[in-house]
């Protein structure tokens, strides 16, 4: 699980079929300080967030796949589980 910043959108024509009806975001992890690392993942978006949301992004396949109600196997492997309102760390 990690804290991430939606930094855009995909749009698939062609697709498996585990995502018919799920909306993929380009997310970008952060560093502890806010600050946008270089990597990212392709997620599902459980919760409705938009492009410069700081979201809960949970990176586990089988957890991601249960949440959006599929199971089996399939290429789900991270998925948006929650908007970040705050996030403090302690020194």
């Amino acid at each position: 699980m990690y804290i991430g910043r939606v930094t855009g959108t995909v749009v698939s024509t062609v697709k498996h079929n585990l995502f018919d009806g799920q909306k993929l975001m380009l997310v970008t992890r952060l560093n502890l300080d806010g600050s946008e690392t270089s990597t990212y993942d392709i997620c599902l978006d459980d919760v409705q967030s938009g492009v410069g949301d700081v979201v809960v992004v949970l990176d586990e396949g089988s957890s991601a796949r249960q949440i959006i109600g599929k199971r089996g196997t399939g290429p789900a492997r991270a998925i948006i589980v929650g908007i970040v309102d705050k996030v403090e760390v302690s020194e």
